[in-house]
């Protein structure tokens, strides 16, 4: 019972519960109806409200079409208020527009004050809420602008009508309510246009112009009208104007206006009169004062980063051309300026792609973001930069050095090696234009005089300039090259820099440079970019001049100035190397280094090429060979670094000593010298006389490198099938080696053609026509190798441009096809340079961008560019013309065989072996020495048998007959009979091997069994068997033997021997 009454009042709780939660349900249910309910409401009662508003606004300006044109301002602001409290960019922008219209229509009106919607401002009720509502307007036409596209039509007109709203309102000039008595309230309106202006500024007014500038002006074309970019431009200037050009407002017109791209440009061409505005206030002036303060240009740069750093520097080089005065009144701020702003740059310029760089076309790799819009302006951005190195700029700039006064004689000097013309025997066709005309009169000769204090203004201030350029160099590294061709373009002012140089400090010159090296303060270090600028010209210089323009028009520099130079180069570069600086050199010293070494090396080659300099120039007296070799045999750094940079300054003998001693070093590496304990492979070859070459480069065109290093042993087999007699050491191999050579520089082979004029060999262009030909050219590129390896002279005179190839000069940046063309075909090389000194209009030739060859009877076009013959060759591409044809001729055309014979010569000889000779130099390593034939050194080194000796009546005689009969023709004529090669050994005939031998014979060669002890007795006693009067003096050059018969007369020796060396007997076997 009493459980049944809980349960039931358990259950009675519960539906009470249950109740109540439903009630509560219930309640939320309605309440959240109510409140959905009012939602909605009150959004259909705003979309009607709105829809009311826009249909009463479009009634409104329905019936202003229609002819009712003078609606009262109140009316319009009235409906603008109602427009603006319900405003939505995208549903109300044409009704946006049409408002702006009404109001700039308003403000045309003649004398009807009630009309001007500005007379609004007047009323003591609405002038607070007009206010408020002209800002709204204008805000709202900065936001459309933003967004709209000038190239487009339509944009384009809105952008003039918001503009227009802009300009009307935030100046009272065009306001017609101002007009006679209203004038006295001009300083209240123009309190609020400076209101107005206030608040644009504060919402970012100037970020909305760079973004309208950037769409309409960052392109190849502007899309701006001229009236677009006025008024853009006088939006632009107000509110630096109207607070009296302060920090902030500068610092806001430098980052948004002033780094649009190339916006000067523009204005210079659409509107000059805003530039007319800009010196009317001095801008230029007040920007380089206030970014001359280092805080300042770097917040500044900062903000804008390095592309619209970039454009913020070429708009202000532009403006400094314009402004001759400025200019030279803050050369040193403006100077200033453009370092710091450059060397913000370069922080992020990097020297090869990475995957944190990005391409900027002036710039090159860049670490920074970059704006790739900015793009197309690169064209323009790049003109502007070129005012920079014109030569209106340096002019300015370097105005201290270009005023200086060069001593000038009337005496033309001369070297006494090489008369050299008047520099004014030719007429003045240069590469450039040049600014003024050589006198006829010749200035003394710079040299190191000293004299001129380094802490002085004008030596600081030259030092400044020096840094700029510098700066711009090292920055704007895909324009380097126009940079450089502008610095030259004046042809005074390299020597006067040079003048200046050799001014400076007690002495003048190296010293001074050296103590640079060794201070680490700012100063020294604007004194050496002084000298990096300077080694940057000028190098850059020599290598765009020919050689009349060098050694008789003497174009810059004077001869004897270059001889001055190169030795104070020569100077600095070995105190570099040799006092260790350049060991642990980074950074600015290492690129220092590099900027004279360059100019060093682009000297010694072209006297390499044609001498200007006095014999033993480039060497140092003070530096011993034996010294340096010590070094290199531990290793040091520097004497690697000496010979690495310029083994010049060694003796050439000593390098040849050492090219030896690197060959034998290698060889004992190898295990290819005989020693007491082991003994060198050997490889042996069997050679049919009649099938040389062929049996020569299949044998050993397979040979491995090492195999090619090491002995070869060659066994000939004469027509008949049968072996010669001869054991080979060494001398069989190198008749092999001659006879192999002697073909196949046989220009009848075609592998090899000669020059015109000296018929001097390089790579034939038609010799594809063989089969296998690039096999033939490595097989060729290796017998060369072995015969310079094993110190084996050959016959083998090299044009200087395949030589220099050789060498690897070809891949230099400094490296001139033009410079080598005339070793090729001289004749071809002045009708190029004629074509560049051409005064009329090249076009007239009828020239194109191809070279036409006749090969083998048919004609082939050459396309020296793709599509070149369709292009004309014009005053504009002539020099263009002339590299690529000289490249073309000297290297596209034998490229593919060229690389064949250098690959199989580099199997042979080590690249860094013979890097440390220059061109004629290696030419002494192939062919010998070009000196004359030194007899007291043959016969100091000449071996006899036979029974011939030093004190034979015969033996004196043939030195005799060499020493005064022979002409150094014959004489030549006489080693190249015994030797094959008219040249003497580098190192004198102590290195020619087998050495010179002369053996005395009876018999006919058939009959010549070699020594017997008879032979021998009757020779040492001049004993003959029968009088030889008959016989000529033979030959073995493979053993550099003479056999001579025991002759009783000295006439008949003369006699036969000049015979026999005419006739060229001998190249046999004994």
């Amino acid at each position: 019972m009493f459980s049944a009454s809980q349960s039931s009042r358990a259950q009675f709780l519960d539906k009470a519960r249950q109740a109540r939660e439903e009630r509560r349900e219930l309640k939320e249910r309605e309440r959240a109806a109510v409140q959905l309910q009012a939602l909605v409401r009150r959004f259909l009662c705003r979309c009607r409200l709105q829809r009311e508003i826009r249909r009463e606004v479009e009634d409104f300006f329905g019936s202003n079409e229609c002819g009712s044109s003078k609606r009262s301002a109140l009316s319009v602001f009235r409906i603008a208020r109602k427009l603006l409290f319900v405003f939505s960019p995208k549903e109300d922008k044409e009704r946006f527009e049409k408002l702006c219209r009404c109001i700039l229509n308003s403000m045309d009106v003649e004398n009807e004050p009630k009309v001007w919607y500005v007379s609004l401002a007047l009323s003591k009720d609405l002038t607070l809420l007009w206010i408020k509502q002209i800002k709204d307007i204008l805000w709202f036409c900065c936001e459309f602008l933003k967004q709209l596209k000038p190239d487009i039509l339509q944009d384009s007109r809105l952008v003039n009508l918001h503009l227009t709203m802009l300009v009307t309102f935030t100046d009272t000039s065009t306001w017609k309510i101002l007009r006679g008595k209203g004038e006295t309230l001009r300083p209240a309106m123009n309190h609020i246009c400076a209101n107005i202006m206030g608040h644009l500024n504060q919402k970012g007014f100037y970020s909305v112009l760079q973004i309208l500038l950037t769409n309409g002006l960052a392109r190849s074309r502007p899309s701006l009208s001229k009236g677009s970019l006025t008024a853009i431009f006088s939006l632009a200037l107000r509110p630096v104007v109207a607070a009296q050009f302060s920090d902030n407002l500068l610092r806001s017109f430098l980052i948004h206006v002033m780094s649009v791209p190339a916006i000067m440009t523009h204005l210079a061409t659409l509107t000059p009169e805003r530039l007319a505005v800009m010196e009317s206030h001095s801008l230029f002036r007040k920007f380089i004062l206030f970014l001359s303060r280092e805080s300042q240009c770097r917040d500044v740069c900062v903000c804008l980063e390095g592309s619209h750093t970039l454009c913020l520097l070429g708009n202000l080089v532009f403006l400094g051309s314009l402004n001759d005065q400025v200019l030279e009144e803050e050369t040193a701020h403006f100077v200033g300026v453009l370092i710091h702003m450059l060397s913000y740059c370069q922080k992020y310029v990097s020297q090869k792609k990475s995957n944190l760089t990005h391409w900027h076309p002036v710039l090159g790799w860049f670490s920074q973001t970059v704006d790739y819009g900015l793009n197309e302006s690169m064209p323009l951005l790049t003109k502007q930069l070129q005012h920079l190195w014109g030569v209106h700029m340096i002019r300015i700039l370097f105005s201290d050095v270009l005023s200086k006064k060069l001593l000038e004689n009337q005496e033309i000097a001369q070297l006494p090696a090489q008369p050299i013309s008047p520099q004014n025997s030719l007429p003045m066709k240069n590469l450039f234009k040049r600014a003024f005309q050589k006198s006829a009169s010749v200035r003394n000769i710079l040299k190191p005089v000293g004299g001129k204090r380094v802490d002085s203004a004008e030596v600081q201030k030259v030092c400044s300039i020096c840094v700029l350029y510098q700066t711009t160099l090292t920055t704007l590294t895909q324009i380097r090259l126009q940079i450089l061709t502008g610095l030259t373009y004046l042809d005074d002012l390299l020597p006067k820099l040079w003048a200046f140089i050799c001014e400076l400090g007690p002495q003048g010159g190296l010293k001074l440079f050296l103590e640079c090296l060794n201070n680490d303060t700012e100063e020294s270090k604007r004194l050496l970019a002084m000298l990096m600028l300077f080694c940057d010209c000028s190098r850059h210089l020599i290598t765009i001049l020919d050689d009349i323009e060098v050694y008789e028009e003497q174009i810059s520099f004077k001869l004897e100035e270059l001889v001055t130079i190169s030795s104070f180069l020569n100077s600095f570069v070995f105190k570099m190397i040799w006092d260790g600086i350049v060991e642990n050199a980074r950074g600015e010293t290492l690129e220092l280094f590099h900027s004279v070494h360059g100019w060093l090396m682009v000297l010694y080659e072209r006297d390499c090429r044609r001498r200007f300099a006095p014999e033993d120039h480039w060497l140092r007296k003070d530096l011993k060979p034996s010294v340096l070799f010590q070094e290199l045999d531990k290793d040091k750094k520097r004497a690697q670094l000496l010979l690495q940079y310029i083994p010049h300054v060694i003796p050439h003998k000593n390098r040849v000593l050492l090219f030896r001693n690197m060959v034998t070093k290698e060889k004992e590496k190898l295990g290819l010298v005989e020693t007491s304990s082991a003994s060198p492979h050997v490889t042996h070859i069997t050679i049919r006389r009649s099938r040389m070459l062929e049996d020569g480069y299949e044998q050993l065109r397979q040979l491995s490198q090492n195999a090619m290093k090491g002995v070869i042993r060659v066994k000939f087999v004469n027509d008949l099938g049968v072996d010669e007699a001869g054991i080979d050491q060494d001398g069989v191999f190198k008749e092999f080696l001659e006879e192999i050579i002697k073909k196949v520089f046989d220009p009848a082979l075609n592998l090899f053609k000669t020059t015109s004029g000296d018929e001097r060999l390089y790579p034939s262009p038609t010799s594809y026509i063989h089969e296998n030909y690039l096999q033939l050219f490595e097989f060729v590129g290796k017998m060369l190798g072995k015969a310079v390896y094993e110190g084996i002279v050959v016959d083998v005179p090299f044009a200087s441009f395949f030589l220099s190839q050789l060498l690897g000069h070809h891949h230099s940046v400094f490296y001139s096809s033009v410079d080598e063309l005339p070793s090729l075909d001289s004749e071809f090389y002045k009708n190029l340079t004629s074509i560049k000194r051409y005064d009329g209009d090249i076009s007239d030739l009828g020239l194109t961008l191809s070279y036409d060859e006749d090969v083998m009877g048919q004609l082939v076009c050459h396309e020296l560019v793709p599509g070149g013959k369709t292009i004309p060759v014009t005053n504009e591409n002539k020099i263009s013309y002339i590299h690529l044809m000289a490249h073309f001729r000297m290297h596209t055309q034998i490229k593919s065989q060229t690389a064949a014979l250098i690959g199989g010569f580099r199997s042979i000889i080590k690249p860094e072996w013979i890097r440390m000779f220059s061109a004629p130099e290696l030419q002494r390593l192939i062919s010998g020495d070009n000196a004359e034939i030194d007899l007291e050194d043959l016969k100091k080194h000449t071996v006899y048998y036979g029974g011939f000796h030093g004190s034979h009546r015969v033996i004196i005689w043939l030195w005799d007959i060499l020493a005064n009969d022979f002409s150094p023709e014959e004489r030549a004529m006489f080693l190249k009979f015994v030797t094959s090669c008219s040249r003497p050994p580098l190192l004198g005939f102590a290195y020619l091997k087998p050495p010179f031998s002369i053996r005395c014979v009876e018999v006919s060669d058939d009959q010549d069994t070699g020594d017997t002890l008879g032979s021998v007795l009757r020779g040492f006693f001049t004993i003959r068997k029968k009088e030889p009067g008959g016989r000529l003096p033979t030959s073995s050059t493979c053993f550099n033997l003479l056999k001579l018969p025991n002759y009783s007369k000295k006439s008949i020796l003369r006699e036969k021997l000049r015979y026999a060396i005419s006739m060229n007997t001998g190249f046999e076997l004994s």
